[in-house]
């Protein structure tokens, strides 16, 4: 298991004083393998409140249900940590399956938003007081709630593909058949496409109506409702934004994602727990090394696994290497949703492809790496390898950094376009579980590589790139900040790269992980990435949940964009720095 921080006499003081508080309300997780707190559903608003104001938890990492099916029972989990630093609180709350239902604690965590329309997309987890509790990933006229246990896939019955009972043999599909499909697609009686709306389109044309009224309800103009996507060269994928204008500026707006939405997690829930790691990679897609790395560090916790040093060194050198590939390409990117064409980006592009050409000598591959394994890496460095990484981090990389600094910082563009667009404070920030470069550019110094150190972070003399205006220009800057820094641990790493096995223990195709709960996470380029994993002892995930970054990054979309105009709507989303393959999972 990678060491975390021991919890100080002070914290466990802390935590006590929740029993304490609420002697009837919380009683500890006992069941073995797993942590935290349970509380009961009816007093979770009153207790949640509690740990935020009076404990200090103010940031809602993680919120994510558990379909408990031989139980009969629902659970939400919440991890919850302090921006301040430190370890985190886990606490949960139980429903019975057939009449799921907890408060809403978007009251308390406006963060819980998307996590929370995503379990009840997904696990049909009701939460009452939400204000806009419509499906977000799957479509609208899905049947059912796919990740719960006893949800039948209609199309799984056979061993292989293709599988027959997809196309029945003789069938024709016809607009009359009420369910062409079995069980996973309902339509409704009478259905017919030429005049059906959507109840998901009707119901986010009302969220904005409702939206535009709360803001201006003394606005006397025509709004215009505006689509931008799922198809469009701005919206990085197929991503959609519906915006209601006055004019050309911005009263309110919505993000629509799930176009490409596969269902990551069920199928992380049918493969074992190895055969997952390649299916990491397909997350953010930019981020391979870096998805590989938070979901080993759930499954070590649980195995009580820890690396070797060597393995150590290697997992940082490619995982910083990640944040400057992903950091250099997201503002070549950037420029491009400026209007910059694609210059900037054909710059960001050249240094991005030397560091793909280490990834593939060390792993195989250039984007789909597959490169970590529980309790170590697949293989050392090839021949001459070290010797590039080397020269990247001590010459090209610092030099290629300060070009795109010298270039782009004082453009007058640049600066013109994105100066006090998008503003974003740090209590929004922290209040919409913001982070990464999105939560440290609006002024909150919270990084997990510091805040709550994992694998040899604490070892490396680094600062936590911070910076104070919270728009979209800070947004840019605080990226370029991250290169250097990640620079700094890279020449460290190099310098001090030991000797010795990659690996602890023999190469397992298959791995025993013990009864039990574990959130493994790390400071991904985009922000935090956590994996919340539940073993039953079985060779495959009971539970199998990805804090997505770029999916959570998106609950402040719209404060960030009410009052810009349209143009900037684009910038602003630029300044996030999406992938659609993790936002969509």
């Amino acid at each position: 298991m990678t060491e975390q921080l021991a919890p100080s006499v002070e914290e466990l003081a802390r935590v006590d004083e929740l029993t304490t508080r609420f002697p009837e309300v919380v009683t500890p997780d006992t069941r073995k393998g797993y942590e935290g707190y349970i509380v009961r559903p009816e007093n979770l608003i009153e207790v949640a409140t509690y740990i935020r104001d009076e404990m200090g938890y103010d940031f809602l990492a993680n919120l994510c249900g558990v379909d408990y099916l031989p139980e009969n029972k629902m659970e939400v989990v919440y991890n919850v940590f302090r921006t301040t630093g430190g370890r985190g609180l886990t606490f949960k709350v139980q429903t019975p399956r057939d009449s799921s239902s907890v408060p809403s604690l978007t009251p308390v965590y406006p963060g819980a938003d998307f996590q929370e329309r995503e379990t009840w997309d997904l696990l049909g987890i009701r939460f009452e007081g939400h204000p806009d509790l419509r499906r977000i990933l799957m479509w609208e006229g899905f049947n059912g709630h796919p990740l719960r246990k006893d949800w039948r896939e209609p199309f799984f019955e056979e061993e292989g593909k293709p599988f027959k009972s997809r196309w029945p043999e003789g069938h024709v599909y016809r607009i009359e058949d009420k369910n062409p499909f079995a069980n996973n697609v309902a339509y409704p009686e009478g259905f017919d496409p030429d005049q059906w709306e959507p109840e998901n389109d009707a119901r986010l044309y009302e969220s904005l109506r409702r939206s535009v009224k709360e803001l201006y309800s003394d606005l006397d103009t025509e709004i215009i409702m505006v689509n931008m996507g799922p198809q469009h060269p701005s919206t990085h994928g197929v991503f959609r934004i519906a915006v209601a204008l006055d004019g050309e500026t911005v009263l309110a707006l919505k993000p629509v994602m799930g176009y490409l939405h596969r269902n990551h997690e069920k199928i992380g829930e049918r493969n074992t727990f190895l055969q997952n790691m390649p299916f990491t990679d397909r997350l953010d897609y930019l981020s391979s090394m870096s998805n590989n790395f938070g979901y080993a560090l759930a499954v070590e916790k649980l195995m009580g696994v820890k690396p070797p040093e060597r393995a150590e060194y290697l997992r940082v050198i490619m995982a910083e290497l990640t944040r400057i590939s992903n950091h250099i390409f997201a503002i070549g990117m950037f420029l491009n949703d400026l209007g910059a064409y694609f210059t900037p980006a054909l710059y960001a592009i050249e240094e991005r492809e030397l560091i793909l050409d280490i990834f593939e000598a060390v792993s195989g591959s250039r984007m789909m790496c597959n490169y970590f394994r529980f309790g170590g890496v697949a293989r050392d460095l090839p021949e001459g390898v070290y010797d590039k990484i080397y020269k990247l981090v001590y010459d090209r990389l610092p030099r290629r950094i300060d070009e795109l600094d010298l270039y782009l910082t004082n453009n007058e563009i640049v600066r013109s376009r994105t100066e006090g667009v998008g503003v974003l404070t740090p209590e929004q920030a922290i209040a919409f579980s913001e982070a990464g470069p999105v939560l440290r550019a609006s002024g909150v110094p919270y990084d997990i590589r510091r805040a709550d150190p994992y694998s040899i972070y604490d070892r490396f003399d680094f600062d936590v790139a911070v910076r104070y205006h919270g728009d979209t220009y800070d947004r840019y800057l605080i990226r370029i900040d991250e290169m250097r820094q990640s620079i700094r641990i890279l020449q460290q790493a190099v310098r001090d790269l030991p000797e010795g096995p990659i690996q602890e223990g023999k190469p397992q195709y298959q791995v025993r992980v013990p009864a039990g709960e574990a959130y493994g996470r790390v400071e991904g380029p985009k922000g935090e990435l956590g994996y919340y994993v539940v073993s039953n002892g079985k060779p495959n995930p009971w539970r199998y949940h990805v804090r997505a970054p770029s999916f959570i990054n998106l609950n402040a979309y719209e404060t960030m964009c009410v009052g810009n105009k349209i143009a900037d709507v684009v910038a602003i989303l630029g300044s996030i720095d999406i992938v659609l393959g993790e936002t969509d999972r």
